[in-house]
């Protein structure tokens, strides 16, 4: 409780800041706020917290003497420290001995969770074990305590997938779509990538407008998975499509969609991708790779180059991002393709002003242009004086 400027944890909060030292700081540190703890404030979600911090870590010894002591002291063992256990397993690649903890689990009286069968089942996918996976869905399916979930059929289905086993992962592809949350893309998403594995078109495309009606707003990670589906797919006037649609939402610009496209498109990709794909390269201040992408994108124009918006994406980025150099780069990039102009010029001024940048350079790169100052490049440069 809170009394006079003092807060006094209660033990579900002493376990959860024991959590975050360790998630932080290491077991060590959250062993060492352990051991400051009265006994009273020892529960059994504080003792749990620490074996989970050892779990994490994969603190093999550490966790089974704790969980000796937990033992020794009468403390009951929940699913909780149970999947842990399990976890530690699997992280330590010791999955044949995942089953037995679960075994270990009901012999005790503690009813398994979702999280219990997931584990579970991982470990006979990681060892390839077909039967004992379905084995243990089919005791998880049966379970009169379980509400079965999307993500476990999913997990399945993954497993199916790999093992070219269509039929079957179909069929829980299915059971898993029936248990999808409508308002979470992530689960969409991890459906219609597993469809585009498989090959299923139809699927694809239908549960990608199922997200968009349930969602409402779409991320550039939901784009960014349709794009790839697509693409497995050879869905690529499709994709083409998608990444316009993507382009009119004004989503935070995000390099790896329009890359996701360009990976299996290449120099076949219309110009229009490539000038997006400049963009994120120089987002991502890799001014050689821009200026390659720009190059791509004009020689696949039929007049050969860049629209006005492209050029002053690609001046402002230049004169904020980019070194004095990058921006000559740029300048003798453009004067290859097109005569320059003043206001392109004045683009790149407008940047190095507003960066704090020297600008006598540009000037006279743009005097050996035959540009002399005008009303403009004046109004530009007392822009630099107002801030002195």
């Amino acid at each position: 409780m809170k009394s006079r400027g003092t807060y006094t944890l209660t033990p579900v909060e002493h376990a959860v800041q024991l959590d975050l030292i360790g998630k932080v700081h290491g077991y060590l540190q959250a062993e060492s706020y352990f051991k400051s703890l009265s006994d009273q404030d020892k529960t059994e979600k504080v003792y749990g917290a620490l074996l989970h911090c050892y779990v994490r870590q994969c603190q093999t010894e550490r966790a089974f003497m704790h969980l000796t002591i937990m033992k020794e002291k009468g403390i009951s063992l929940s699913s909780v420290a149970f999947n842990d256990i399990m976890c530690l397993y699997s992280n330590t690649h010791e999955n044949d001995k995942v089953p037995e903890v679960f075994n270990q689990m009901k012999e005790n009286g503690v009813q398994p969770d979702n999280l219990s069968y997931r584990i579970c089942i991982n470990s006979f996918r990681v060892r390839s074990d077909i039967e004992g996976m379905e084995k243990m869905l089919n005791e998880m399916e049966n379970d009169t305590h379980i509400v079965m979930d999307w993500n476990t059929y999913a997990a399945v289905a993954s497993f199916y997938v790999k093992a070219g086993l269509k039929y079957k992962a179909n069929d829980v592809l299915k059971k898993a779509e029936e248990r999808l949350d409508n308002k979470d893309g992530i689960e969409y998403n991890h459906l219609i990538s597993l469809h585009a594995q498989l090959g299923n078109r139809d699927d694809v495309f239908r549960l990608w407008s199922l997200e968009k009606n349930a969602c409402k707003r779409y991320l550039n990670r939901d784009y960014i998975n349709m794009m790839e589906s697509l693409v497995r797919l050879d869905e690529l006037e499709e994709a083409e499509k998608l990444l316009k649609e993507w382009e009119s939402l004004g989503n935070c610009y995000d390099f790896r969609v329009p890359n996701v496209h360009l990976m299996k498109m290449g120099k076949s990709s219309r110009p229009s991708i490539w000038r997006l794909l400049a963009t994120g390269y120089l987002e991502k201040g890799e001014m050689d790779n821009a200026l390659e992408s720009l190059k791509i994108a004009c020689s696949l124009s039929k007049q050969n180059k860049l629209d006005d918006k492209t050029i002053t994406t690609v001046l402002r980025s230049a004169g904020e991002k980019g070194s004095y150099e990058d921006a000559e780069k740029v300048v003798d990039f453009l004067r290859s393709v097109m005569p320059l102009k003043k206001w392109m010029y004045h683009e790149l001024l407008r940047s190095y002003i507003s960066c704090g940048k020297e600008v006598a350079r540009l000037l006279d790169t743009m005097k050996a242009d035959n540009y002399e100052d005008d009303e403009e490049t004046l109004r530009i440069l007392s822009l630099k004086q107002s801030e002195i």
